[in-house]
């Protein structure tokens, strides 16, 4: 009944909260949303909240301060435009290089299973609707990693299939420093273990590169893909999102032979 009780209780959170300014990296927003009329100012926009507040983008941009795991350095030069109009191409086309664990991203069983790689389980082969669907996201508490005993003070409902961790990663802006910092909050072995046993969760959303702890990054991962029946989504964007009930819908690349790839991920409420 408790557990009935508190989805509810989120539920009625996503519904009535009121739409807040939601961040985003500075310098890169602007306030306006249409072109000015004048070809010499151009204004493009940038948005991240849609439909007055009833969509949500919670996939991160690509830029080149953005951190990278391990890294000091950030993603650095990734994009540039090979075909160029001012340089006699009749268009312009760029391309890029960088790593399918970058920015938002989703991870398959071939991550941590070598086996399961060579077997094929890339990320063409993770389930779209397990991706998309009704959503959960939940404030963790903001002192801990997430633990056995972290999880059991959700109080997730069964039945809950898909979750968004939000940590104090969030409030720490981590994803919009260059510099990769294992501090981060992320899963324990325990708490990877617990949710696998107890909960019906098979899509597990977190707020940084990695959805288990810096000092289990293997153990917990393990845990989470061995069954390859959870699907991990790691680098959201959830800033100012009010903890609710959503609709999401994430899209990876159909990357044959790759055990990741960026992807993008709205809420919809």
């Amino acid at each position: 009944m408790k557990s009935l009780f508190i989805f509810a209780f989120f539920s009625a959170i996503s519904i009535a909260a009121a739409s807040t300014a939601y961040p985003s990296i500075p310098g890169l927003d602007s306030g306006d949303c249409s072109l000015t009329g004048d070809e010499t100012n151009l204004v493009p926009p940038r948005r991240e909240v849609y439909d007055d507040g009833r969509l949500f983008d919670i996939t991160h941009r690509f830029v080149p301060e953005m951190p990278v795991w391990d890294s000091k350095e950030g993603l650095g030069h990734f994009l540039w435009l090979a075909d160029s109009m001012k340089n006699g191409s009749r268009a312009n086309g760029s391309a890029m290089k960088l790593g399918v664990h970058t920015g938002t991203h989703v991870d398959a069983p071939g991550h941590f299973y070598d086996n399961y790689f060579d077997a094929g389980f890339d990320v063409d082969t993770l389930d779209i609707g397990l991706l998309n669907g009704l959503v959960l996201l939940v404030d963790v508490p903001r002192d801990n990693n997430i633990t056995a005993e972290v999880m059991k003070s959700l109080y997730i409902p069964k039945g809950v299939r898909r979750v968004l961790f939000r940590t104090l990663n969030t409030d720490r802006k981590l994803m919009f420093k260059k510099e990769f910092d294992t501090s981060y909050v992320g899963f324990m072995e325990d708490g990877a273990k617990w949710l696998v046993e107890n909960t019906d969760i098979k899509l597990v959303g977190v707020d940084y590169l990695s959805v288990a702890a810096y000092v289990h990054s293997v153990q917990s991962h393990l845990v989470f893909l061995e069954s390859r029946e959870i699907i991990l989504v790691e680098g959201l964007k959830l800033d100012g999102v009010p903890a609710g009930i959503y609709s999401l819908n994430c899209l990876p690349l159909r990357l044959v032979g790759s055990e990741a790839s960026p992807i993008r991920c709205i809420l919809n409420r």
